[in-house]
């Protein structure tokens, strides 16, 4: 190919667009404090061009994967590789009718990230060179802690993460409200008192429900309360926000699907932490511009699980605090990709020695979850 930087650049045209689910078992049952699940399916998008093919993924139903395959990739191929905007538009033009959120927004967002990926191979540099680097690494947190664990489980996985040298871990709540105060206190004798202890009630409490968990859970330092009400009441979210224990932050957003949903629950003042998916808000592309936003209001932005796609990403976004270490979806991005991101101390950082997402599809290895 001819110097990206010159004027001789050949014109490129994406030549195929494909995707693929994977349904992977979990570990051990995994609830929080609405939903159970026994497996988590990945649907992994591929992006050709002059033999350079990009990768990108989102966690959803294999129903993205059709959409990819029979709708999406139509509207993709032929265009410019470079051109990513114009391609996010007219994808979203595209599902106008189909409805925007859901399965529509974590195909789009798959279909992103491989853009990203693609253009960044094709320019031979990693993707966070092209983002623009304001720091070199992220912090993490530990996530997982889920409600079908016993206590034994729960404690060890909270305890690992700490003795590997990250210093917050979160866990589910919700599932059964009576008992969540005994199990947040066994959390916190796992870790001791020096690591920050986080719950994640996923919409399960109603307002008085919550507020009385925030006292409770003040007594063992919980330093932050995620979706304590559903998100989709913003005044719970932000009587929660301003009733909490001051050293307790509020935080909710990871299903916002666009820029609108983010503008909205900031401008409620719901959240003390934006949090944001970029396998739901429309990949890179629509997490940035969600970055940006919170840059403007000033509020810290947190970015939920999928640690290896977020990476670069929180990179490149002055606002981006930390990243999700979330248990099903790390160990997932392990099982399948080369290249999947490894906190050292608690912190996570780019391989800058490889281009795009620094990822590389183990093929072989995911055929045996192929749904």
């Amino acid at each position: 190919m001819a110097d990206p930087h010159n004027g001789a650049m050949e014109r490129l045209a994406i030549n195929r667009v494909s995707a693929a689910a994977f349904t992977i078992p979990t570990d051990h049952p995994e609830a929080d404090g609405t939903l159970a699940w026994d497996s988590t399916t990945l649907v992994a998008a591929f992006v050709d061009c002059a033999g350079t093919t990009g990768l990108g993924y989102t966690y959803s139903d294999r129903a993205a994967a059709l959409l990819i395959n029979d709708k999406l990739g139509t509207i993709v191929a032929g265009r410019d590789p470079l051109a990513i905007a114009e391609i996010s538009a007219a994808m979203q033009a595209a599902v106008r009718n189909i409805g925007r959120c859901g399965i529509a927004a974590a195909a789009i967002s798959a279909v992103d990230f491989a853009l990203w990926d693609l253009k960044a191979k094709l320019l031979e540099r990693p993707l966070i060179d092209l983002l623009g680097a304001v720091r070199n690494g992220v912090t993490v947190y530990g996530s997982g802690g889920f409600t079908s664990y016993p206590f034994d489980r729960l404690q060890n996985q909270l305890a690992g993460w700490t003795a590997q040298g990250i210093d917050r871990v979160k866990m589910k709540v919700g599932s059964q409200p009576a008992e969540d105060p005994q199990r947040v206190r066994a959390a916190r004798q796992a870790i001791g008192p020096a690591a920050g202890l986080m719950v994640d009630a996923n919409s399960a409490y109603s307002r008085k429900q919550a507020l009385a968990a925030a006292e409770r859970f003040a007594e063992d330092d919980v330093v932050w309360f995620e979706e304590p009400v559903t998100s989709d009441d913003l005044d719970g979210l932000r009587l929660l926000r301003d009733r909490a224990p001051a050293a307790m932050e509020t935080a909710a957003g990871e299903y916002g699907y666009n820029l609108t949903d983010a503008r909205r629950m900031l401008q409620a003042d719901a959240v003390d932490v934006l949090q944001a998916d970029a396998t739901r808000c429309l990949g890179p592309s629509g997490f940035l511009a969600i970055a940006e936003l919170c840059r403007a209001f000033g509020l810290p932005l947190s970015a939920h699980t999928a640690p290896s796609l977020h990476l670069h990403l929180c990179c490149a976004a002055p606002a981006a605090r930390d990243i999700e270490y979330f248990h099903d979806h790390a160990r997932i991005e392990h099982m399948l990709f080369d290249g999947a991101a490894t906190p050292e101390n608690g912190v996570i950082r780019p391989d800058l020695s490889r281009p795009g997402l620094g990822l590389a599809f183990k093929e072989a290895d995911a055929r045996r979850f192929a749904s």
